[in-house]
């Protein structure tokens, strides 16, 4: 919209091409009338929307995927939540100006950060569900700023009778989605107003911000490169045989010698292993740290004897029996037992006794009986966890990091699939609690914010979400008619809204 367009005469005129586009029988006398074309951008969000079974008149808001304090943690670990300041200094003045909020979201569209009058958080609160913690994607609200710039994969304004929904239509907003260093979208920035403080200007100020905020990630990205390279780089100095520093996105940071360049991405197995470099020479891949990874390149084929490390595979989601392979003989785990693997693949680099005491134990746990039960895991798993300092020194797979692993990839169906139930369901342990928790809101999120019914399935099947009404609520939504799922999708969502 440009400078020159009165906002509620543009809003009325968008206002009749929306309810045209809702008239399957659209009147031969609105031919000719004068009635504005809407932006191309604008139909195919709409389309996508009403594909998704988005509720146009507003009658269900934006679903809340998780709480506020939810909300307010997974602010604090995120990315751009490190840009506040930038973000701020970008658009104050125009929020302050025009009394819009300023939005920070993530990937998938949770709104994590409104900042603005109270006035007007609580009116978008209450007006339209647009609140920390809600899914404002297009899948979960239709056509809106927020979900179409991530739909569309770029900076897009949208005004009043634009949005899909009918409530949402009183608003203007305008938002750009922000990549990371490695160019992975991690985010968006967003300002929502009342349409009445519409300006053509929203859209380049927010534009401008996302970009700063990009230029602030490459330099951390930088700085995370140069203290790696610190930390690491005697390992990469020791010994005759060639090796290379990765972040943990595979990406080559430093190499000795240098033929190993910077730039190369490579694809990294799950907790380090063996793998083909690019030349098909090939390597293995130690974990370093939580963000780091030591990759040797072998020689010749003898070098794989050398190198080779014993590989233990642990299942321990879901509500059977937790279960160890160790050299391909399968075992039972004792419950303490099982709950130190979880900690130490939480730690890759390693911790102490004391540490481990407090994460399993809580408060009125001793050292002593962790030194014990470590004592008794190492006999049990010869070979894999370090002595000096527990740390786990085996090439390592398990149920949880391949779920991990399928999310970070975008792989929400697989993830949703190989996610048999809650970590360790039975355990108190502190950060086993912690770990359960993080990784089950990730996923519920990923499945809840993308638009695939199989992930949706995949989730309802499982003991976390068999009880979940959102989930069986959009699942029932993106069903088709003839889909025999869906009458079990009705009568569970019936069941649970009645209960």
């Amino acid at each position: 919209m440009d400078v020159d367009t009165v906002p509620a005469k543009r809003a009325r005129e968008l206002r009749d091409a929306w309810e045209e586009f809702f008239d399957p029988e659209p009147s031969h006398d609105s031919e000719g009338s004068g009635t504005p074309s809407v932006r191309r951008a604008i139909v195919d969000s709409w389309r996508r929307s009403r594909d998704a079974g988005v509720d146009p008149s507003g009658r269900q808001a934006a679903p809340s995927v998780v709480d506020a304090p939810a909300a307010r943690a997974r602010w604090s670990a995120h990315p751009l939540s490190g840009a506040t300041a930038i973000i701020e200094q970008c658009l104050a003045d125009t929020a302050v100006e025009a009394d819009t909020l300023i939005v920070v979201g993530d990937a998938d569209g949770t709104l994590l950060s409104v900042r603005g009058s109270a006035r007007m958080r609580n009116r978008a609160a209450d007006s339209m569900n647009f609140a920390e913690g809600t899914l404002w994607s297009e899948s979960g609200a239709g056509t809106n700023a927020v979900g179409t710039a991530l739909a569309a994969g770029h900076a897009v304004q949208v005004f009043a009778a634009e949005h899909f929904t009918e409530s949402v239509q009183r608003w203007t907003c305008a938002a750009a989605p922000v990549h990371d260093a490695d160019g992975e979208v991690i985010g968006l920035i967003d300002l929502t107003g009342d349409f009445s403080g519409v300006h053509p200007h929203n859209l380049a100020v927010v534009m401008a911000t996302a970009q700063a905020v990009e230029v602030f990630l490459r330099f951390q990205q930088h700085e995370r490169d140069d203290a790696l390279r610190a930390r690491y780089q005697d390992r990469l100095d020791s010994g005759a045989v060639r090796r290379a520093l990765s972040t943990a996105s595979g990406r080559i940071i430093a190499g000795s010698p240098r033929y190993w360049g910077t730039g190369t991405r490579l694809k990294l197995p799950p907790g380090g292993g063996e793998l083909l470099l690019p030349s098909g020479a090939s390597a293995v891949a130690e974990q370093a740290g939580d963000d780091a990874f030591v990759i040797t390149r072998m020689e010749d084929p003898r070098g794989r004897t050398s190198t080779a490390r014993p590989l233990l595979e642990l299942t321990l989601l879901g509500p059977g029996p937790p279960t160890a392979t160790l050299g391909g003989v399968a075992f039972a785990l004792r419950p303490r037992h099982a709950e130190l693997l979880a900690v130490l693949e939480a730690h890759p680099q390693g911790a102490n006794a004391e540490l481990l005491c407090a994460e399993i134990y809580g408060d009125e746990g001793h050292p002593g009986s962790v030194r014990v039960e470590m004592s008794r895991l190492r006999k049990l798993l010869p070979g894999c966890i370090e002595a000096d300092r527990y740390r786990l020194v085996c090439d390592l797979r398990s149920d949880g990091r391949r779920v991990r692993d399928l999310l970070r990839s975008s792989a929400v169906r697989g993830a949703a699939r190989a996610y048999a139930g809650p970590l360790l369901p039975e355990s108190e342990a502190p950060r086993v609690v912690d770990e359960r928790a993080a990784l089950e809101g990730w996923l519920r999120t990923a499945v809840l914010g993308s638009d695939d019914v199989e992930a949706l399935w995949a989730w309802v099947q499982c003991p976390s979400g068999e009880d979940d009404l959102l989930a069986w609520s959009r699942l029932l939504a993106g069903l088709d008619f003839e889909d025999p799922r869906r009458s079990l999708a009705a009568a569970r969502t019936r069941s649970l809204r009645d209960a």
